[in-house]
């Protein structure tokens, strides 16, 4: 593959913000509630959708890390064929597909808003959409230059 500029470098102020960001939407997700797991699990389905290989790296490595079952993790991106998931699971799944492919939808469907009311409290919510809004930045930045996976 040829060498590409690393867009994360070009406006490091840019990228440190960002990361800022990330760092403040997972503290205030963890502390309405939102299980850690479930966050990288919104994490690795973005960079699923997007193809970005570095956040699905570092996502899927932290969600072991943090005591994922690896089975979860190799059927995910079928997550709907299975009986894996729990219901609030389900619902940050679906609003995180909805929020990467918003030029397919327009909108947060009215029953899947009303499915992730059932499920998730304000704060919870915010949290979910957030990430969701994080990852999605993280993966825009990162798929232009195609940075190499660390080392093992």
């Amino acid at each position: 593959m040829t060498q590409r500029i690393q867009t994360t470098m070009g406006i490091p102020k840019a990228f440190k913000a960002l990361v800022a960001m990330g760092q403040e939407v997972e503290q205030a997700g963890i502390e309405a509630g939102v299980d850690q797991l479930l966050l990288e699990l919104i994490k690795i389905r973005a960079s699923q959708l997007n193809g970005c290989a570095m956040c699905l790296d570092m996502h899927t490595r932290d969600s072991i890390k943090y005591g994922e079952n690896a089975r979860r993790l190799f059927v995910l991106d079928a997550w709907r064929e299975t009986d894996l998931f729990t219901e609030e699971e389900r619902v940050a799944l679906e609003l995180t597909e909805v929020l990467t492919r918003l030029a397919d939808t327009k909108e947060v469907p009215e029953d899947l808003y009303e499915r992730a009311m059932k499920v998730f409290n304000e704060a919870q919510y915010q949290a979910v959409i957030w990430m969701t809004v994080v990852i999605n930045s993280f993966n825009r930045v990162n798929v232009p230059g195609r940075p190499k996976l660390p080392e093992e």
